[in-house]
């Protein structure tokens, strides 16, 4: 390689970026590779005129601003241990090869991530992927309000698919409709007790609408009210009413299949960082019935709202998730080792050992959000 391109994506959520040129992480890659770099920041008009290409996913939330670049040929996705920055660049590798496309993460450290840019070697598909279990939930109602979030672009499901292998409805609602009711409540929507008024909201729409869980376009919230749904759901999820983050549906089925098969929803979260065995997930929420301890913080990519900082207790966990196509799973049979707090992610933060598992996440994930399920859980 004499020169590779570098072009980024970031989302309007994390300002103060600094250029690519004066990015540490970036100045610590290319001296691992030893080769120039000719940066492009986020302006793709000279994309596919380089062999050698990288595409630096540099936050969450920027899975829509790749599927609106409509690029061609192989992808690179370089992805660092911030930000989000990981589980966004599934996201988007989960939404290439679903269309056909050709693609890979780079994540790891600068020497690792050089060796892979180096090397001719074909990356091979994960192999231990589980059909659906057969499991009828009778129609249960599953509310879904707001649709799924932009940066979900490859975590679409079916509604009658859901129905037919599943016996699970699925229920469109308004999330302007939440909004509202919220915003009767006479308190300060941006205080705590705003969080506490999405969740009395949320609690009178499961009864409205009869349902057995839902799906909740959080982010809509923050613009809005000033405010998140982080601890409206993890109030939930400990309530038996299956809820999960974002309208992320495929995820919301993949815990509702948790709690069937081991009494608990799960956390869901987002893959943050790999280090060999040692996979770091966070989320800004987790099921209050899950930790041992808990504490309350800012929602992490916005600084507002009520977001749950938990403790899980250490143990033999199930990292799970349902493709949006439910067609097929993973059910990684993993240990939880230890709880991490540190800036530059969301609060709940946990450290999994899972043998082999990178190169599921790194060459095949199922979209972003998985779910780690007890496999004693808490109170069983």
């Amino acid at each position: 390689m004499e020169t590779v391109a570098v072009y980024s994506i970031s989302s309007s959520l994390h300002r103060g970026l600094p250029c690519l040129a004066e990015d540490p992480f970036i100045q610590s890659v290319q001296s691992a590779l030893e080769c120039g770099m000719e940066f492009f920041e986020e302006d793709f008009a000279t994309w596919g005129t380089f062999p050698d290409s990288l595409i630096y996913v540099r936050t969450g939330g920027t899975e829509g601003v790749f599927r609106s670049l409509n690029l061609k040929g192989r992808i690179r996705l370089l992805t660092s241990g911030h930000d989000n920055s990981l589980a966004a660049a599934m996201e988007i590798l989960s939404y290439i090869k679903s269309n056909g496309g050709d693609g890979e993460i780079l994540h790891g450290s600068p020497q690792q991530i050089a060796a892979r840019m180096s090397s001719d070697e074909d990356t091979a598909e994960y192999g231990a992927f589980q059909p659906l279990p057969s499991v009828d939930f009778g129609g249960a109602r599953l509310g879904v309000i707001g649709q799924p979030s932009d940066w979900l672009i490859s975590s679409g499901v079916d509604y009658r698919a859901a129905k037919e292998k599943l016996g699970l409805e699925l229920i469109d609602i308004p999330v302007q409709e939440l909004i509202d009711k919220v915003r009767e409540h006479d308190c300060d929507l941006r205080s705590f007790k705003g969080s506490e008024a999405v969740y009395e909201v949320l609690k009178g729409m499961v009864e409205e609408y009869r349902l057995a869980g839902l799906t909740l376009r959080c982010f809509d919230l923050l613009d809005t009210i000033g405010n998140t749904g982080c601890l409206a759901l993890a109030r939930l999820n400990a309530e038996g009413i299956v809820s999960s983050c974002e309208g992320d549906i495929p995820t919301l089925i993949t815990m509702m299949l948790a709690k069937e098969k081991y009494g608990c929803p799960g956390f869901q979260c987002n893959l943050s960082r790999i280090d060999g065995d040692e996979l770091l997930f966070a989320h800004c929420t987790v099921p209050l019935s899950m930790v041992r301890s808990f504490t309350y913080d800012t929602h992490f990519e916005s600084g507002i709202g009520t977001a749950i900082k938990g403790e899980l207790p250490e143990g033999d966990v199930i990292l799970m998730k349902v493709s949006g196509k439910l067609d097929k799973m993973v059910a990684i049979p993993c240990k939880l080792v230890r709880n991490q707090s540190e800036s530059g992610l969301c609060r709940t933060q946990v450290i999994v050992n899972a043998p082999g598992a990178a190169d599921y996440f790194l060459h095949s994930p199922l979209a972003n959000h998985h779910v780690i399920v007890p496999s004693s859980p808490v109170g069983r």
